[in-house]
């Protein structure tokens, strides 16, 4: 696969701006599609053809050679969309979502500041937080030479597994999101030679030609779990439990549940479906063990994550993890969450991500097993600054979710668990939905939209002085937080 355009699905896409050409004025010159440099002129023959004004980048209108000054009948007019004052949110502004869209249709990053598609507007997270570059690195390095590798095993049983990237694809099951979603997200997996997961919906046939790049989940529900599947892949996640609620298990509504997600998660069509919290047969670290072990005699080989919500004690959940026989602890926290997922529990509940991320690197380190325990985290990973941030706060590596349902032109509307499910057919298992994108067009989106944030990621390790996105693990001094930065400055003042 390479990058490549891959156009957004609809007639009439969202862009920054409207782009009027009278029809009235407008004399055919062509003096406009010679101007713009983003191609929102075309023509047909000798016809001028609607503006394509999603591709508008708008700021090039106050320059010398704009369209708007250099149309000698003054026929175009642009003026900025009012469709945008009703999309976005705080971790998701219009400005970040219409840029991820132009990552993953173009396969490039937007001209301008990489900011407005590196932060979001929460005013906390990631979005305190700045990275710190040395004035001169004490190595310099080209951004082709910088490895993105990490393993996902580092302990001396179960099999090798080592992935081309520091990011995989989060659990997002058969039930919550379509089959045309599961598998462009395993296309590129495999492409990328990284991994996906299948969440607890049960593992759909159409992953089975990805199986060394899939992840498969086993939840509290058990939906979906067999052992046919557990000994088809290479890394089994244990769910105990979701940053985005924690404490509160799921729910997948009865109109979501069709015959296919029935069948698969052996229930029954249209009954709503629960997944309790806790698992209630872990109690205790012994407990957890037998989970392990329970993995670890179906499929030897198969590496072992444990997801977990970020709790006050997750520093010894952590270390209880490890000492069951666990290869990855995987915390998942608040930021992260589709649609069906409560603000309420969100926003409240468990320790923010960027906290609880190097008070477990921390602990592991104080307790010497910190080099034999792959850290995970989760929650709210948008792009190629908030992966620094977290490997940067001692995390290895971290797991994507909803920016791959933004590549494939998520508007983030909140209908994820509602009746048919998602209207783009991207959170559906609605057939007639699901069937709006082919799956090799949604792969093409998120590889685009990787590419751009691989390349980031090598400018930004090489900018450092650094070889490997493994030297930056727990490397806070590349970090500066605002809060603590006005802190500093005011005592030195």
């Amino acid at each position: 696969m390479k990058v490549r355009q891959a156009p957004e699905r609809f007639r009439n896409p969202i862009g920054r701006y409207i782009v009027l050409r009278d029809p009235g004025l407008c004399t055919q010159c062509g003096t406009c599609m010679k101007t713009c440099p983003a191609g929102v002129f075309t023509v047909a023959g000798r016809l001028a053809l609607r503006p394509k004004e999603w591709l508008c980048p708008g700021p090039c209108q106050a320059g010398e050679n704009a369209c708007i000054k250099a149309c000698p009948a003054e026929a175009i007019t642009i003026r900025k969309n009012p469709l945008l004052n009703t999309l976005g949110d705080f971790r998701w502004p219009v400005d970040l979502l219409l840029d991820t869209w132009e990552m993953a249709r173009t396969g490039k990053a937007p001209i301008g500041d990489n900011l407005r598609y590196n932060l979001g507007l929460s005013g906390g997270g990631f979005d305190r937080m700045r990275l710190s570059f040395p004035d001169k690195p004490a190595k310099k390095i080209k951004p082709d030479e910088v490895d993105l590798g990490i393993s996902l095993n580092r302990r001396d049983h179960g099999g090798r597994l080592d992935i081309s990237v520091p990011y995989y694809g989060g659990g997002m099951s058969f039930g919550s999101v379509s089959r045309s979603t599961m598998q462009a997200r395993a296309m590129v997996a495999q492409e990328t030679n990284s991994l996906v997961c299948t969440g607890e919906g049960g593992f759909p046939t159409v992953l089975y030609p990805y199986d060394k790049h899939v992840i498969t989940q086993v939840a509290t529900g058990l939906f979906g779990v067999r052992e046919e599947t557990i000994q088809r892949v290479r890394m089994v996640e244990f769910k105990y439990a979701q940053g985005a609620k924690p404490g509160l298990g799921g729910h997948l509504l009865g109109d979501k549940v069709t015959t296919a997600v029935a069948k698969m998660r052996e229930a029954v069509k249209g009954s709503a479906l629960f997944s309790p919290f806790p698992f209630h047969s872990v109690y205790s670290v012994e407990d957890h063990k037998k989970h392990v072990d329970w993995m670890r005699a179906i499929n030897p080989a198969a590496v072992v994550s444990v997801k977990v919500s970020t709790p006050t004690d997750v520093d010894m959940v952590a270390v209880g993890s490890y000492y069951a026989g666990a290869h990855v602890i995987h915390l998942d926290g608040s930021y992260g969450g589709t649609g069906a997922a409560p603000d309420i529990a969100k926003k409240n509940i468990a320790m923010p991500i960027e906290y609880a991320i190097p008070k477990v690197h921390r602990f592991l380190t104080e307790e010497g097993v910190r080099e034999r325990m792959t850290l995970i985290a989760s929650g709210g990973i948008r792009g190629a600054h908030d992966i620094i941030k977290a490997i940067a706060l001692g995390a290895d590596g971290v797991v994507i979710g909803t920016a791959d349902m933004m590549a494939l032109g998520c508007i983030r509307c909140g209908a994820c668990e509602s009746g048919r499910g998602c209207a783009r057919g991207i959170a559906t298992t609605d057939d007639e939905l699901a069937e709006q994108f082919d799956p090799q067009w949604g792969a093409q989106r998120i590889y685009n939209l990787y590419q751009v944030w691989n390349k980031q990621l090598r400018e930004i390790l090489a900018d450092f002085g650094l070889k490997s996105v493994r030297e930056l693990v727990g490397r806070t001094e590349f970090l500066v937080h605002l809060d603590y930065e006005g802190r500093e400055a005011a005592k030195n003042a």
